[in-house]
């Protein structure tokens, strides 16, 4: 497939929110690769799916770590066959709380919105996409007013750091680290885009300091200027380089934190890649960042306890002590 055939991982990602959404009985891995878009295109009814099928175990992971719960269902009489497992999303935990209500002006805005962005949204090959789902038994509602998609888009750093990787040349960008009070501006090599736990990140090489560093494009806080200094890039993949070490980050940081039982914060947290429950009911969340975690962790205000490390303790503390200041 040319590069301008690629499916954007955004498009991927709600093609499979939508069809894991459209049953209730769940969908194989085979039904998937063959039918959603973005793998569709790439699977071989005949060949090796091997690259395919890791592809939708990364993207599992994004999709939970973006709070929608997705399931597991063993097929009756074949119990502990990984590949008749079935997925889904069950609607009950995904659709807006029974306690939210509009008023018939605000479905009528919501309504507006919900088509704009399904157009705006979704190629032709999307919407062919469902239609096959349908063709496979599968029932789907449209339009699709009353679910919360999180999926995010790729910032605005995206493109012109794909172009500095296909010319190999250098990029400057400022960049903006949590707790520093103005950006530094970085040069660094790109050497790969990766996207993990729902978020895209820089690998690179860092000339001045002769360092690989791994940077969150989110924080890049302005333009990205390609200059005219080549670089010769290194052997091997990069891409699984670059995912091996944010793994790595990954298992090691570990937090601790107690969630109110039922709620919202409990669903989305147990639903995170890796979270464990300790006897005591507390969950054990793993995380690449800090900050990150500390912001969402803060969202679910008094929802959720943070009982170690103590840094983001203190981190989610400080938060909502600033929104309490900025409401008065």
């Amino acid at each position: 497939m040319s590069s301008s055939q690629r499916i954007p991982v955004e498009e991927r990602l709600f093609s499979l929110v939508l069809a894991l959404l459209a049953t209730d009985s769940g969908l194989t891995k085979n039904e998937i690769l063959s039918t959603v878009q973005g793998y569709r295109q790439r699977f071989d009814a005949s060949g090796d799916n091997s690259s395919l099928e890791r592809q939708f175990e990364r993207d599992k992971d994004d999709i939970r770590e973006l709070g929608v719960p997705l399931e597991t269902i063993e097929s009756p009489g074949d119990a502990g066959n990984n590949q008749n497992l079935r997925y889904r999303i069950p609607r009950g935990t995904y659709e807006l709380p029974s306690d939210i209500r509009f008023t018939p002006e605000e479905n009528t805005l919501l309504s507006l919105a919900a088509t704009v962005w399904r157009e705006g949204s979704l190629s032709g090959q999307s919407r062919r996409a469902i239609l096959k789902l349908k063709a496979l038994g599968v029932a789907t509602t449209e339009p699709i007013l009353g679910y919360a998609p999180r999926v995010r888009v790729r910032e605005a750093a995206f493109d012109p750091l794909g172009e500095a990787l296909e010319r190999r040349v250098l990029v400057k960008f400022p960049y903006l680290k949590p707790g520093e009070e103005s950006p530094r501006q970085r040069t660094v090599a790109p050497l790969a885009l990766v996207q993990h736990q729902g978020r895209w990140h820089l690998f690179a090489d860092e000339p001045e300091s002769g360092v690989t560093k791994t940077f969150l494009l989110r924080r890049i806080v302005g333009p990205v200027s390609l200059t005219s200094t080549s670089y010769e890039a290194p052997e091997g993949d990069q891409s699984a380089r670059a995912l091996a070490e944010l793994d790595r980050v990954w298992r090691e940081r570990v937090a601790t934190v107690e969630v109110e039982p039922g709620t919202d914060a409990a669903i989305r947290l147990s639903n995170r890649r890796g979270t464990s429950q300790l006897p005591n009911g507390a969950l054990q969340l793993h995380h690449t960042d800090a900050n990150i975690l500390a912001d969402e962790l803060a969202s679910f205000g008094p929802e959720v306890l943070v009982i170690s490390p103590p840094e983001l303790r203190e981190a989610v503390r400080s938060r909502l002590l600033r929104t309490a200041a900025d409401h008065g």
